[in-house]
């Protein structure tokens, strides 16, 4: 599932939630639900805003735990990299 970045203007932050690409969160109570973040004394009402360009889509290889892909998930991207080993 692709991760969004969300954020909040009544409390200044940015959280990062993973979640289905035809789901859109509107509520700060919504985010913090998904990510496990905590409301804190912000209203769970508080309107929030995905922003563009954030997140990433993670695609779990079956029964390896890891993801695939062109990046191999310590320093960054390597081209042509396969995501396996070193």
């Amino acid at each position: 599932m692709p991760l969004y970045d969300y954020h909040c203007e009544d409390n200044g932050t940015t959280v990062t939630v993973r979640h289905g690409m035809t789901e859109t969160l509107r509520t700060w109570g919504e985010v913090c639900r998904l990510s496990g973040h905590a409301v804190g004394v912000t209203s769970a009402a508080a309107p929030v805003h995905r922003l563009l360009g954030g997140g990433m889509i993670l695609v779990e290889k079956r029964g390896s735990g890891g993801t695939s892909g062109s990046c191999c998930g310590k320093s960054g991207c390597v081209p042509g990299h396969s995501g396996a080993g070193g």
